[in-house]
């Protein structure tokens, strides 16, 4: 592990989760919006978005930068099956950001003057079955990868304690836009892993 970069990987990482919250945060964007006035609301989570694309490059190229040692490689057939299961979390992904509004998502929608669909709290699709089904997927097709070495498990560590403290931060925000219609939606929904005796 010292012969690696896997201690300034997750250091690295602890930095890009605590920017990237900090940005993401309701004090950020009122501050913004105060100081910036119109343009900051429009253009806030457009030029978020940007930013969060390319810092994310920078933080994933640092597995590049640093000596790294194999872990293990899954030999066949549990290589055939976590492609598969990634394959099928893929897709699952796709499906929750369509159903998240690709276009909201990406901060295009205040942009072209569509509706925000933050207005609303979305309950309906894979949402019933869990709060966050963006980063289910999405940690399903890390922790699948078929390979892994130091620097990736700074990565894969990183990435998911950030995913889980981001998505508690979330529900903090939602909580206090939609009061108590989010507080019922999260009582009967799961935070991540779906409960078939639990959702409805």
């Amino acid at each position: 592990m010292m012969q690696t970069g896997f201690w300034w990987i997750l250091g690295i990482g602890a930095i890009f989760g605590v920017l990237h919250s900090t940005l993401a945060s309701s004090r950020v964007k009122s501050w913004a919006a105060h100081t910036l006035g119109e343009w900051a609301k429009k253009y806030y989570r457009l030029g978020y978005v940007v930013f969060a694309g390319i810092s994310s490059l920078a933080y994933f190229s640092t597995y590049f930068l640093f000596p790294d040692k194999t872990l293990y490689r899954a030999p066949a057939p549990w290589l055939y099956a976590m492609l598969f299961l990634q394959a099928l979390a893929a897709i699952g992904f796709m499906i929750a950001l369509f159903q998240t509004s690709l276009l909201h998502f990406s901060g295009l929608a205040t942009l072209l003057g569509t509706p925000s669909t933050e207005e609303h709290l979305r309950t309906n699709g894979l949402y019933r079955y869990t709060r966050h089904p963006l980063y289910l997927f999405a940690l399903i097709m890390l922790w699948l990868l078929p390979y892994m070495s130091w620097n990736l498990l700074a990565l894969a560590l990183g990435v998911t304690l950030y995913t889980l403290i981001g998505s508690l931060l979330e529900e903090r925000r939602l909580f206090a836009q939609f009061g108590q219609e989010y507080a019922e939606y999260r009582r009967r929904t799961p935070w991540l892993i779906p409960n078939p005796f639990k959702c409805r």
